[in-house]
């Protein structure tokens, strides 16, 4: 094996701050965390199960939608299970193998997140600004090659963001994060990370300033061609769907500048540092689904066509 590649950066354990709770209080956080999680897998599955089951929407907007509640559940599920371990038995050890893989499943999940909303923009783009080409525009075949860029450029991003990462040497074991990440994971470095830095700005300059700049275009052009339309329905009806994107959005993008933000200040208060870690991958699975679910007059009419059909059957 490569000397660049130490045994010891693979092989031992990790010290997590954790959470510093009374037994009491960890019981309480503990109920919190399972209930939430819960919540979570069945929203998002729920969501999942209406759209894949019903035909009516088997259209490129909810096909795009449908790798919204995956990636959430693979966020979600990255961190739920590791924090309810710690609070249950105390454990404040995490081995480095399943750190890295946590750490790489919610950077997947975070640049996801973005992409997927950005891929979702340029649909409703498509389907405002341009409406006659939709169809050929949005063809199963140009949906694949979207969802394919979507899964396979992040994959790639993040894989050597940790292989960079992973050729490092560590002389420390101690997290000061409730969960592994890889700003969290640099501290532990003894070496030169000149490398990793700049490789972690650009790809974070290149993914914001893309996914960013798309959206706010798309979306100026959707609310100027709304404005031009003269049927209020459809301005009315397009105004509301970009509108749920956009809140999605702003709340995944204004949680992740927070948690930038705490590793930057270094008088920050640990738990709320921790508690703003923890909330921007707690809070979007678990409002995704919901603010879909509620706002999307499709997806909200076959959900509840589907519980009532489940009350008819088992009155």
């Amino acid at each position: 094996m490569s000397s660049s590649f130490n045994i010891y950066n693979v092989s031992s354990d990790l010290s997590l701050q954790g959470f510093d709770l009374s037994p009491e209080q960890a019981i309480v956080a503990f109920v919190f965390a399972a209930v939430n999680y819960i919540i979570i897998l069945f929203c998002n599955f729920f969501l999942l199960f209406t759209v894949i089951t019903n035909k009516g929407l088997h259209e490129p907007m909810y096909i795009l939608l449908l790798n919204l509640p995956i990636n959430d559940i693979i966020g979600s599920t990255c961190l739920f299970p590791h924090i309810m371990r710690e609070l249950l038995f105390d454990t404040k050890t995490i081995p480095f193998s399943i750190c890295i893989t946590q750490a790489f499943f919610i950077h997947v999940y975070a640049v996801s997140t973005v992409f997927i909303l950005t891929a979702m923009a340029y649909d409703r783009y498509v389907a405002i600004c341009q409406p006659m080409r939709y169809t050929t525009i949005m063809s199963k075949v140009h949906l694949t090659k979207i969802i394919s860029l979507v899964w396979l450029s992040n994959l790639t991003l993040m894989g050597i963001l940790f292989i960079l990462l992973l050729r490092l040497p560590r002389c420390r074991s101690y997290l000061t994060h409730p969960y592994c990440d890889n700003p969290s994971l640099l501290q532990l470095v003894c070496a030169d990370m000149t490398i990793n830095n700049i490789y972690g700005l650009l790809i974070t300059a290149l993914c914001q300033v893309l996914t960013v700049g798309l959206i706010l275009y798309t979306y100026l052009r959707i609310l100027i061609a709304c404005f031009h339309n003269k049927s209020s329905d459809t301005r009315s009806k397009a105004l509301q769907t970009c509108g749920t994107h956009l809140v999605v959005f702003i709340l995944f993008e204004c949680l992740g500048l927070f948690t930038i933000i705490s590793y930057r200040i270094k008088d920050i208060s640990p738990h709320l540092r921790k508690f703003i870690a923890v909330g921007a991958i707690i809070l979007p699975p678990t409002m995704n689904p919901i603010i879909y679910g509620l706002r999307t007059k499709e997806i909200r009419v076959k959900g509840i066509k589907f519980f009532q059909r489940k009350k008819v059957l088992t009155s």
